[in-house]
């Protein structure tokens, strides 16, 4: 296959000199077909559910101002498990393949399209306006989309296009391509997300968070979802910031990262753990405006060789019908706690036989009028009577939820 070059008005069909092998030609997305309601009609006659995902086009070599919708200009994803929808005036390259026909008819064809090529070298969209409607586009963007075919960064500095991107999608002038490293291998969404497997980058020329330590090539994934703002132009490529970024996952091997954690006290050790900014060995560290993790039919287990740490600003709080803590030893208010917590069952066990004892002694002390003087008969009897009333709530002193051991 010769080589195909990018610029739009070089943009040519490809065809084979002989008839029985695929030929390609570009074109551009005049509407994708995403769902059963947006346009029923055309689901219903193009395969229903089989058409999700599919669109139609109007060739670049020979547009036309009202392009028909049908099975000429019906084309279907080509790779079945990758999808990368176009949005509408994106350029895509279709090929014609054999189509669902084939046992009965190799001549049968069908046309299926490539991932939209990249005018504008942009994750966010590669729109172009179609040149027979181009006239309705303000005189800055035309210029500006036409700066394209001799090569010039698109940079959009006015309000963002007026082009026809498709039903929902609208343009974002701060969307922003991803810094890229030696090595790399970088998959971009069109909003701001993106996922790297990168590595350490020692003395680039760009720097980053995460090549500080390590040695060149040890590895790092990095999943973000949400671009900061960095002050920069939005056609300045960015690179990641896992204190800035909306929410990251970075899986890493020796790197160490400059995470900002929301508490970093950790009075309740002896020997604390090396602070998250500094440790630089394999994790994966998740960092969001806030993590939730549930469990549909089963436990959340975690578990650690040396220590699971929980801090927070405000407060651990724990919620559960059953609460159980199975330890050797339970320090509770400080890491040196010395104080011992009573055994509450065998203390009131004891202290009511003590009670009832004092009861009996006291009893008889107030009932020896003759023999004891008054400054000794009214404290008995007031002990037995303070004494019995104890003995009659004896198990109201016993906490209905926390036992121990």
């Amino acid at each position: 296959m010769p080589k195909v070059p990018t610029g739009l008005t070089s943009l040519n069909t490809i065809q084979s000199a002989n008839p029985t092998l695929a030929n390609i030609f570009p074109a551009r997305v005049k509407l994708s077909i995403l769902d059963n309601k947006t346009h029923p009609e055309l689901f219903n006659n193009f395969g229903e559910w089989s058409s999700i995902g599919c669109l139609f086009f109007d060739r670049i070599n020979n547009p036309n101002p009202n392009p028909k919708v049908d099975s000429n200009s019906f084309a279907r994803p080509l790779f079945p498990n990758q999808s990368s929808i176009p949005v509408n005036n994106e350029i895509v390259y279709i090929i014609s393949l054999p189509n669902d026909n084939i046992q009965s008819n190799v001549n049968d064809i069908a046309y299926y399209y490539f991932q939209p090529i990249n005018i504008w070298n942009s994750t966010h969209h590669n729109a172009i306006p179609d040149p027979i409607n181009n006239k309705s586009l303000p005189e800055s963007q035309q210029q500006d989309y036409q700066q394209t075919e001799i090569g010039v960064v698109r940079r959009v500095t006015d309000n963002s296009t007026e082009i026809d991107l498709g039903e929902t999608f609208k343009e974002k002038l701060d969307i922003k391509n991803l810094q890229p490293f030696e090595g790399d291998v970088i998959h971009q969404g069109r909003w701001g997300q993106s996922l790297r497997f990168g590595s350490t980058v020692n003395n680039a020329k760009i720097s980053n968070t995460w090549s500080k330590d390590g040695n060149n090539g040890d590895p790092i994934t990095i999943i973000r979802n949400g671009q900061h703002n960095d002050g920069n132009d939005p056609w300045v490529p960015q690179v990641e910031d896992i204190n800035k970024d909306d929410s990251s996952i970075y899986i890493t091997s020796t790197q160490k990262l400059p995470i900002e954690v929301a508490s970093d006290s950790y009075k309740s050790y002896n020997d604390a753990p090396i602070y998250p900014s500094q440790y630089n060995g394999n994790q994966i560290i998740l960092n969001s405006g806030r993590l939730l993790f549930n469990s549909k039919e089963d436990s959340i287990l975690l578990t650690s060789k040396k220590s699971i740490n929980l801090n927070s600003i405000d407060s651990v709080n724990i919620d559960s019908p059953k609460t159980v803590v199975a330890s050797k030893e339970v320090l509770l208010g400080d890491k040196n706690a010395k104080e011992s917590v009573i055994l509450g069952d065998k203390f009131l066990t004891d202290l009511s036989g003590l009670l009832s004892n004092m009861v009996v002694l006291c009893n008889s002390i107030s009932t020896g009028v003759g023999t004891l003087v008054p400054t000794v008969i009214l404290p008995a009897t007031q002990t037995a009577v303070k004494a019995q009333h104890m003995l009659g709530k004896i198990n109201q002193y016993k906490s209905k939820i926390t036992k121990t051991k």
